[in-house]
């Protein structure tokens, strides 16, 4: 097909054969941190080096949500509903309340500043999981240069106890994550150092026990061309990554099934609409979506 390549024959189904690649809307600098706010029936989306949150609304097109955003990326919905957002200048998490206000839920562990949080996600519980590299402090495009106090790492935080915990320091550069449907499995993107040669870039695979604590971290599956920057994952455990050619839709065995092509890289991804088959994809300067046979995850 036209637009697409099946590794698997389970690929095939997921696709619909009269539902194109549309571009909403282009002329950003990076999209990032795409979140679906199904009560407002909109998406909430990052032009980060522009420092502003961007907001698509279905026969309305693109609008400014907030600016300046201090240059957040990540973000995603709490189990109230309420808007997470990661941001590398702050070098912390914000929480949007019910009345617009903003409130900074955690820029620090152990007595020193965080890094420059990335990407998010909420447990079924409330916890709130972040990744940490030092990306968003490491030049002046995405955030600002500044001094790293500690080495990259994933943390939960818990906002009903303020209590904030590395849950695995043994990366290079923390990029994206995303739970199973029965959280029984953490993703998360490993991209590595850039300063590197050859950077370590892959997608690892925690288990997670019934209390969060963590084990594993084996190497899940290694995206190509690219790396896989942003993730997520739908009805069946299909984990859906970006790429360097698009979006690669990956087995819970992480056995490539099949790719979305897209003109430009993308950054990230998610699911969205009313019953969440649309899949909004972050392609470098331009958004795009496609309709598919799938459901992601439902979440707030």
């Amino acid at each position: 097909m036209d637009g697409f390549e099946i590794h698997d024959a389970r690929f095939a189904h997921y696709i619909l054969g009269n539902a194109p690649l549309e571009e909403l809307g282009s002329g950003f600098r990076w999209i990032e941190g795409p979140v679906w706010m199904g009560d407002a029936d909109c998406l909430l989306f990052q032009d980060l080096p522009r420092n502003r949150t961007m907001r698509w609304i279905e026969g309305a097109g693109v609008s400014v949500y907030r600016q300046p955003s201090h240059y957040a990326n990540g973000q995603t919905r709490d189990r109230q509903g309420r808007l997470i957002a990661c941001s590398h200048r702050g070098r912390c998490l914000y929480r949007t309340e019910y009345d617009g206000t903003v409130t900074t839920l955690v820029d620090s562990h152990a007595g020193k500043r965080l890094n420059a949080p990335n990407d998010v996600v909420v447990k079924s519980d409330g916890t709130i999981w972040f990744s940490d590299p030092v990306y968003g402090i490491s030049n002046d495009y995405e955030g600002g240069r500044q001094t790293s106090e500690q080495p990259p790492a994933l943390y939960r935080f818990d906002p009903r106890t303020n209590e904030i915990q590395v849950m695995a320091g043994d990366f290079d550069g923390p990029n994206g994550l995303a739970f199973s449907p029965d959280e029984r499995r953490l993703y998360v993107a490993e991209t590595g150092d850039q300063s590197k040669t050859n950077p370590r870039q892959y997608i690892r695979v925690f288990d997670v026990a019934s209390d969060g604590a963590l084990s594993g971290g084996a190497i899940f599956h290694t995206i190509s061309p690219g790396y896989c920057d942003g993730m997520r994952v739908d009805e069946d455990g299909n984990v859906w990554s970006s790429a360097a050619d698009g979006v690669h839709c990956l087995s819970p065995e992480g056995k490539l099934m099949g790719k979305i092509l897209v003109p430009h890289r993308v950054s990230n991804i998610t699911f969205g609409g009313p019953v969440k088959n649309r899949l909004f994809i972050g392609g470098s300067h331009t958004l795009y979506s496609i309709f598919l046979d799938r459901r992601g995850v439902q979440t707030p």
